[in-house]
């Protein structure tokens, strides 16, 4: 259906804003979930609170051994930015696709226990799931820059950039 594209585009976006807002929050502390004090930019980790009082089951020591630290701080930051913008552009989508799984495959082994609602599944793991569908469909041609974007001569040479 020729309309299938347009929704995969604003299903792209809509996850890019998810993840760049998240980015925007934490950087600047807007007061949704990161309070102004809190902010990366007065000093604040984005990863400390989650990573230290959020995780449970397995994997909780691990992740709480690297709440806060500065390296999985900016790996973090870093992705929500690039994953966010990439989708919101439409522009490396399918490394996007992939990065944004992996994240939210640790998200929800840091937090590994039965969901509250449901047994089995999380927001996470079908975030992860959308990210995956990313790769494939290519949604950032609808809606974005994608298809100028894989014309370019980097993304002719390597291909996971598209």
């Amino acid at each position: 259906m020729e309309n299938d594209k347009y929704y995969w585009g604003l299903l792209r976006i809509a996850l890019g804003f998810i993840m760049f807002w998240a980015f925007i929050d934490k950087l600047f502390g807007l007061g949704f979930a990161t309070a102004p004090e809190k902010s990366w930019l007065n000093g604040g980790s984005p990863t400390l609170g989650f990573l230290k009082f959020g995780t449970k089951g397995p994997f909780a020591a691990w992740f709480q051994a690297i709440a806060g630290n500065p390296l999985v701080d900016w790996l973090f930051m870093i992705g929500l930015l690039l994953i966010g913008l990439a989708l919101l552009l439409g522009i490396g989508v399918r490394i996007a696709g992939y990065s944004g799984a992996l994240m939210m495959l640790l998200m929800y082994a840091a937090s590994f226990i039965p969901p509250v609602h449901n047994p089995i599944l999380d927001e996470h793991l079908i975030y992860a799931l959308i990210f995956l569908a990313f790769t494939a469909v290519k949604p950032g041609t609808a809606l974005g820059l994608g298809e100028r974007w894989s014309q370019t001569a980097l993304v002719k040479r390597f291909p996971i950039l598209e």
